[in-house]
């Protein structure tokens, strides 16, 4: 019984809230950061599979926002739907997402075709090991989090950071095998990967804005 007032407790709820909202805007930032460094490098080393996880990044940060307005909105009216800011950052990241996924098609295809070799991968494997680092730790933060504030929601998106360590374990898979190897179209068929995972996400965004599901990626 103890536990149960502590969740309900009202400082307790709303110094949760500042440290989700903490943790949302870290996010933001992180995903910028990374975008930046991601696609510099991926652009320099050749590498298809970087450069695109970058992009991915930039992606990434619009769908953050839409978080953190989430997180904001839910703290106030927590029995509230989406609203239509969040509806449009879905869509718009959404859309995003299908863009990149023929963007990583065409190059992966035509970097198979040419056999296409990156000048190095290496630090595809640092940024990808740094990624799953900070994607297991927020998802971690937001766990712990959501069950002490008993919110689907924040709970949902936590579920469905793990689309992202997906996609960086992609990153790593492909870049620590052509780092070790140099086989042609390693780096392309990453792509190829991160292609799939890509569409899986528009396809999420689309379907969340579309309903008051939290998360598809909840449902397992």
């Amino acid at each position: 019984m103890q536990e149960i007032e502590h969740v309900y407790d009202s400082d307790d709820r709303k110094g949760l809230y500042r440290i989700v909202l903490a943790l949302a805007i870290f996010t933001i930032l992180y995903n910028l950061a990374e975008g930046v460094i991601a696609t510099y490098l991926g652009y320099e080393d050749e590498s298809a599979t970087l450069f695109g996880f970058g992009v991915d990044s930039f992606i990434e940060l619009i769908s953050g926002l839409g978080i953190a307005h989430m997180i904001v909105r839910i703290q106030m009216h927590p029995t509230a739907s989406r609203d239509t800011f969040e509806r449009a950052a879905l869509r718009i990241t959404g859309t995003a997402f299908y863009i990149l996924v023929v963007g990583l098609l065409v190059s992966g295809v035509y970097n198979i075709w040419i056999g296409h070799k990156p000048a190095t991968t290496f630090w595809g494997v640092i940024i990808a090991l740094i990624s799953i680092l900070v994607m297991l730790a927020l998802i971690y933060g937001k766990t712990n989090a959501g069950r002490r504030l008993q919110s689907e929601a924040i709970l949902a998106d936590a579920r469905c950071t793990r689309v992202c360590i997906y996609m960086s374990v992609v990153l790593l898979v492909s870049s620590g095998i052509y780092e070790l190897t140099g086989i042609a179209y390693i780096d392309a068929l990453g792509t190829l990967g991160l292609a799939y995972f890509s569409f899986q996400e528009g396809k999420e965004c689309f379907e969340k804005a579309n309903s008051d599901t939290f998360c598809a990626c909840g449902h397992d």
